[in-house]
């Protein structure tokens, strides 16, 4: 985050940097970024890099911190919207594959391995977890009562769709889609039922046939 009155020079080589940044982890991962390689790609002087940020682990915070931003207004915008909580549950998986399309996911799931040894930065990635759960649970509080959904609590809901939603994600990025499409499918046909009132709700057996 820059200083108020940062003066227009930072602004600009700071934006650079984690513009930078932001492309060099999608393209070629933290291990292969090299604070002259970042200097040079972003067309600034290297010394720039520790003198406006300190540590590469700080930019590389920054850069997951501000991509999050962007779509954490983009999501919650979408929930706020007057549409059925099923069509909001499908956007929101629409939103996944923008996700990975644009190198959210791998950032994210690489700085998240990245803090696992990084004390500094792991409490940075356990924000940026929580900003997401707050995204969510707003989201869901309504959703669970509109549903009657009464198997798991609020938290334990939350909790995994946070976890399906990384493990799909990890999973896609290894080209794995194995039973991706049947889980979103099964989950979209039960969410209907429960809208329409259970009609025609059917066990997987009974659909199956």
């Amino acid at each position: 985050m820059q200083p108020a009155g940062a003066s227009e020079s930072r602004r600009e080589a700071v934006g650079a940097l984690l513009d930078a940044a932001e492309r060099l982890l999608i393209e070629q991962g933290y291990a292969a970024i090299t604070t002259r390689a970042l200097a040079e790609q972003a067309g600034v002087n290297h010394g720039l890099v520790h003198y406006y940020f300190g540590s590469m682990e700080e930019v590389m915070a920054q850069v997951l911190e501000r991509f999050t931003a962007r779509l954490i207004e983009r999501q919650r915008a979408m929930y706020a919207s007057d549409r059925p909580f099923l069509e909001k549950w499908r956007a929101a998986w629409s939103y996944q594959e923008e996700d990975l399309s644009s190198g959210y996911s791998k950032i994210w799931l690489e700085l998240q391995a990245l803090a696992w040894n990084r004390p500094e930065l792991r409490a940075r990635v356990q924000q940026v977890n929580e900003e997401w759960r707050r995204v969510l649970t707003d989201a869901f509080a309504p959703a669970l009562r509109e549903y009657g959904f009464e198997a798991l609590s609020l938290e334990a809901a939350v909790a995994l769709v946070m976890t399906m939603a990384q493990g799909y994600a990890l999973e896609r990025l290894s080209d794995i889609r194995h039973g991706h499409d049947a889980l979103l499918s099964e989950i979209g046909a039960w969410m209907k039922s429960r809208a329409d009132g259970g009609k025609g709700s059917r066990s997987r057996k009974e659909r199956s046939k």
